[in-house]
């Protein structure tokens, strides 16, 4: 599956997971709101018709009063009216399943209508006894079970809302439930494919990244922990990396076999110049006149430039192939009294203070290629005394620290731009500062000594200010082993994995 497709599918499951817990809890808001529905249109609109009930059999009461009393057709017409509304309003309970209570106010209704009639003759006819009898043993008790139907017709409503309101909170309740159920799943589910989508790319992400800083430092036969035969974007992008590096590998091998004979080839010619510029300055070929003698050592000085920059071309040519240091036991302080013998002269040509410090605690022997390191400390040293004016200071100090030798190399010159530091190692890079050298360079000095020092599985760092100085740091372990250049360790540990 395709990255584009996998994240398709994780968005797709994510809204999936979202929306189920959406359903749960829209469907319990339906369920609640119908059983509220049925409260305002049942069980409310039936309480309010009993309340109208209720004020009708007190009306019809208080007609029945009238119908004893007056003595008239108009205070009986108004009690039939009264018995009619009672009678109207009962048949309405029907729609509210309070059919029971319809019927017994209905019959207590039939009761009074038939009494009420008999008691209106007897009040006419004076007959009071006989109405008042009526009154007691008929009418009365008829309005007094249409009552107490009005009463159980509320009891039953009461006992029936008290369920309904039951059963609409039981119905929130577990939509609520279901909504913190639901939610809580779907977190649960969003994190699990949150995390494996994370882990599905940026695993690969970072074997990638990790592949192009490989690359970067000269590693070229890397090789990623994922599988070209992928189907999706990162298998696509093993392959063309896979593809990149053995591109690489193929231009490095060239430039290598290139440089180391194309150095050898100009060894032979360079010197043979210089042979020749050395036997005319000895008049082996006739006297030189001074304009000749001039240009024969300027010929001489350039052809040894160019000799040295072959001998640096294939110093690294040879480390970036793995050459190893020879390691030999070196009589420490001899071996820093000789460096500043061969820089005092040069000091004092230039007017500058050179000091070589060797602090206690040192070791007398050390496990060193000499000749490797006599070339980095050489090398530190004539840039130092190159970009320090007259009257500046050079220092040498040499300190001990843990089962390590600590050397470094400080001058009070030009100094290097802040953001030029960290490529000062690079092969033919020279910094900004080059206008305060005495004498141009290759810029392959530096990177010679950190192969050299980090063969010696040493470490080599710089700290500058413009203006103020510079200081090179090397610290060495005591007993160094003869091993590769770092680049081709790291190569060899590529391989190996």
């Amino acid at each position: 599956m395709t990255l584009r497709a996998r994240l398709t599918a994780s968005l797709l499951t994510i809204a999936v997971i979202l929306i189920v817990p959406l359903l749960f809890a829209t469907r319990s808001l339906d369920k609640l709101h119908g059983e509220a529905k049925k409260l305002r249109d049942g069980d409310f609109a039936a309480s309010l018709l009993l309340g109208r009930l209720r004020d009708a059999i007190n009306d019809l009461r208080t007609a029945e009063m009238a119908v004893l009393f007056v003595r008239d057709d108009k205070s009986r017409s108004a009690m039939m009216d009264r018995v009619q509304d009672v009678e109207r309003l009962a048949d309405s309970l029907d729609a509210y399943d309070l059919g029971r209570a319809a019927r017994n106010i209905r019959g207590a209704m039939a009761t009074v209508g038939t009494g009420a009639q008999a008691e209106h003759e007897a009040a006419v006819a004076r007959r009071d006894r006989d109405a008042e009898q009526l009154s007691k043993e008929q009418v009365i008790p008829a309005i007094t079970r249409a009552e107490i139907a009005v009463v159980a017709a509320e009891r039953t409503l009461r006992e029936r809302t008290r369920e309904r309101v039951a059963q609409a909170a039981s119905a929130a309740k577990r939509g609520g439930s279901f909504a913190i159920i639901g939610l809580a799943l779907s977190l649960i589910f969003f994190a699990i494919i949150a995390v494996r989508l994370t882990r599905s790319v940026s695993g690969p992400v970072s074997e990638l990244e990790r592949g192009m800083r490989q690359v970067a430092d000269g590693n070229f036969d890397t090789k990623l922990a994922i599988l070209p035969s992928r189907e999706d974007e990162f298998g696509t992008l093993a392959a063309s990396f896979a593809e990149m590096t053995r591109q690489l590998k193929e231009l490095d091998k060239m430039k290598a076999e290139f440089v180391s004979v194309a150095s050898h080839e100009l060894k032979t010619p360079i010197n043979v110049i210089i042979g020749y510029t050395q036997l005319l300055q000895e008049d082996l070929y006739g006297p030189l006149t001074p304009k000749q003698r001039n240009v024969a050592d300027t010929l001489e000085k350039q052809a040894k430039t160019l000799a040295r920059l072959v001998k640096q071309l294939l110093d690294v040519t040879r480390f970036e192939a793995g050459a190893k240091i020879d390691v030999r036991p070196v009589e420490l302080r001899g071996f820093l009294h000789n460096l500043e013998d061969a820089f005092q002269v040069l000091a004092d040509q230039r007017g500058i203070l050179f000091r070589v410090t060797a602090q206690d605690g040192l070791p007398e022997t050390v496990q060193w290629d000499a000749d490797r390191m006599n070339e980095v400390l050489g090398n530190l040293l004539s840039n130092a005394f190159k970009f320090t004016n007259r009257g500046g200071e050079v220092q040498l100090t040499v300190l001990p620290t843990d089962h390590s030798v600590q050397m470094e190399v400080r001058d009070t010159g030009a100094g290097i731009p802040p953001d030029q530091v960290p490529r000062i190692f690079d092969k033919f890079f020279q910094a900004d500062n080059q206008e305060s050298a005495a004498t141009g360079g290759s810029g392959l000095g530096l990177a010679i000594s950190r192969q050299i020092v980090e063969a010696h599985g040493g470490t080599i760092c710089c700290e500058s200010e413009p203006g103020v100085g510079t200081t090179f740091t090397i610290v060495l372990p005591q007993h160094s082993v003869s091993r590769r250049s770092s680049r081709s360790v790291r190569r060899a540990e590529v391989q190996l994995a």
